[in-house]
């Protein structure tokens, strides 16, 4: 008979099916994004199945690996198959992720995701947060690391089909989820969408010791936290300067790429594109956030404010304040915006060979509509949608909040 080696010791895994994640180094194990206390005879039955979901496990293995051959009846085997497929929202009736094959045993018969886990933080350096930091709503915020060990704190929320939001400029990803811009859209967002998101390095929650800053890193971020994730294929999306960085990514990896949504993004930063006009008006943002990082009621905030979201309320503007005084310090600031503006993907637009949506609104202050045009023509067959608004973040209270997320949904299920 063939068994299986105690699931205690075995390689360190994370492993993902229908909305469930498991870590086996950890034992941790959420359903729906819920961290959910699982009894460790329970767990390892669960990781047996897991690990096998190829065959069928007969009682006679359960018994060997699970009890360590000691004498179990039926109905305590019974009982906790029971107790696994009501932690997955699987039943006995519906038998749709754990089957049972009559005089055989039982079957996973939902293929996971799977990948190792190949390394664990250094929590000791890390000053922004803890390694693993569970919020008021249950989101869970967890670490990687980039190709030079740069810590990448990431997220995943919401439900349905796998999307991950490249990390931009200016995001934390604890405040995020509480802020009065952001919670909206990740509310709206994950309605359709299982979203994973992350802080780029030298903000929030990743590691604000910037070793380099560049596209090329900031594609290995996101490569580490695809990796962490145990992602297969999901819909990429990128915002603003994570526009560029998504390009990279999709002309390098379109394989893992199903669809790739782009808003608000450029082709070239501010101190590429001849125009001179734009590399002074990049100086001056330089200089207001040297001075001006993070003080409520001065003319940077106003002005930052006035420039992102001129449509903002109060409480919108002032969040901003709240986000920019705990996301990251104004000499990152300045180095990643800086970097940003040096950004040039007109190479790499003919590369990309994913299907495409570019949306651009009309009057961005921050990245004018041409630079999303020009998006559009450079990727073969690209979609282009204009929403009516001045905002460079779309926010909830206007017309173009549903136009956003209508066209998103459209594009990406309506294939």
């Amino acid at each position: 008979m063939k068994t299986s080696v105690d699931v205690r010791g075995k390689t360190e895994m994370q492993y993902k099916f229908s909305d469930c994640w498991l870590d086996t180094d950890t034992r941790e194990f959420t359903r729906n994004g819920l961290p959910n206390s699982l009894e460790p005879q329970v767990f390892d039955l669960l990781v047996l199945l897991l690990e096998n979901h190829s065959r069928i496990i007969s009682r006679e293995e359960l018994i060997h690996t699970i009890w360590s051959r000691r004498i179990v009846s039926d109905s305590a085997i019974d009982a906790r198959i029971s107790a696994v497929r009501s932690a997955v929202g699987d039943s006995g009736a519906r038998q749709a992720i754990i089957k049972t094959v009559p005089r055989k045993g039982f079957r996973f018969i939902v293929e996971p995701a799977a990948c190792k886990n190949k390394s664990k933080p250094d929590t000791k350096t890390h000053s922004p947060a803890v390694a693993i930091k569970e919020t008021r709503n249950a989101q869970r915020i967890r670490y990687c690391l980039s190709r030079d060990k740069t810590r990448i704190g990431y997220a995943t929320t919401g439900n349905g089909t796998p999307l991950v939001r490249t990390g931009h400029w200016l995001t934390h990803l604890e405040h995020d989820w509480h802020s009065p811009i952001w919670r909206p859209f990740l509310n709206t967002l994950g309605e359709s969408f299982s979203v994973t998101r992350y802080d780029q390095r030298g903000n929030g929650l990743s590691d604000w010791q910037l070793r380099e800053f560049s596209l090329e890193r900031c594609v290995e971020d996101l490569e580490a936290v695809v990796e962490a994730s145990c992602l297969e294929r999901f819909v990429l999306y990128g915002t603003s300067q994570g526009a560029p960085v998504s390009v990279a990514y999709a002309a390098r990896h379109p394989e893992q790429v199903s669809h790739l949504i782009l808003q608000g993004g450029f082709v070239q930063g501010r101190m590429v594109r001849p125009s001179i006009e734009e590399a002074a008006q990049g100086e001056a943002i330089l200089t207001l956030i040297k001075h001006g990082w993070g003080k409520p009621g001065g003319a940077f905030i106003k002005g930052f404010s006035s420039f992102f979201i001129p449509d903002s309320t109060k409480e919108q503007i002032d969040s901003l304040v709240d986000l920019q005084q705990k996301t990251t310090t104004a000499e990152n600031a300045v180095t990643i915006r800086s970097a940003i503006d040096h950004f040039d993907i007109s190479a790499l637009l003919n590369q990309v060979s994913v299907p495409t949506l570019v949306i651009h609104a009309r009057n961005d202050s921050v990245q004018p509509l041409e630079q999303g045009q020009s998006i559009a023509a450079g990727i073969k067959d690209a979609q282009f949608v204009m929403l009516e608004s001045s905002n460079h973040v779309i926010l909830e209270q206007e017309p173009a909040w549903q136009v956003l997320f209508s066209e998103m949904k459209n594009f990406t299920h309506n294939e």
